[in-house]
């Protein structure tokens, strides 16, 4: 039997690598939208990366497995957040597991009710394909979480943006605080 090595690697200290690994990069200038209000950052600040592996054509039965590293900063006063989303196919869920520092997964289902789970070292979260979601950091280092999603999930990114997310979580005085959205 023939023995070889896998073509991507995951060391939970570091981030996901190998040749089949596509890798994303979020810089303030293309997340600005996400934010209440402008903040001060230079335009090419890195917000967040994604790492994904996909194995197989973009059908039902084949899955993605990534990795999203979101850096502990803030905008105006706003945590760092990825852009959320929900799936194209509703009908296709999604995990979520914290591999490093903390955070929030915030969820919002169809009729605009968003409430969040706290995230951290260890966490596993199962995202119903009927629901929004974004991350956000809320500690003071990286936040690193891996996902394992269907290849043809899709990203509705529009959906979001028509519908925003309830809430807002600023941070004051190194407290949180919650700010119900528009």
């Amino acid at each position: 039997m023939k023995v070889v090595k896998a073509p991507v690697t995951f060391d939970i200290h570091s981030v996901m690598e190998g040749s089949d690994v596509a890798v994303g990069t979020k810089r303030y200038k293309d997340a600005k939208s996400f934010f209440a209000k402008e903040g001060d950052l230079d335009e090419n600040t890195v917000m967040y990366d994604v790492y994904s592996y996909t194995k197989g054509d973009a059908k039902r039965g084949n899955l993605n497995w990534g990795l999203t590293v979101l850096h502990p900063l803030c905008v105006a006063g706003e945590c760092n957040m990825t852009r959320g989303h929900w799936h194209e196919d509703r009908d296709c869920a999604e995990f979520y597991f914290g591999v490093s520092g903390k955070g929030l997964l915030m969820l919002m289902d169809e009729e605009g009710n968003t409430w969040a789970e706290e995230v951290s070292e260890g966490s596993l979260h199962h995202i119903d394909g009927h629901l929004a979601h974004r991350l956000i950091n809320t500690g003071d280092e990286d936040m690193k979480v891996a996902a394992c999603w269907g290849c043809d999930a899709g990203h509705d990114y529009a959906a979001v943006d028509a519908m925003p997310f309830g809430y807002r979580v600023m941070k004051e005085k190194g407290k949180l605080v919650f700010v119900r959205g528009e």
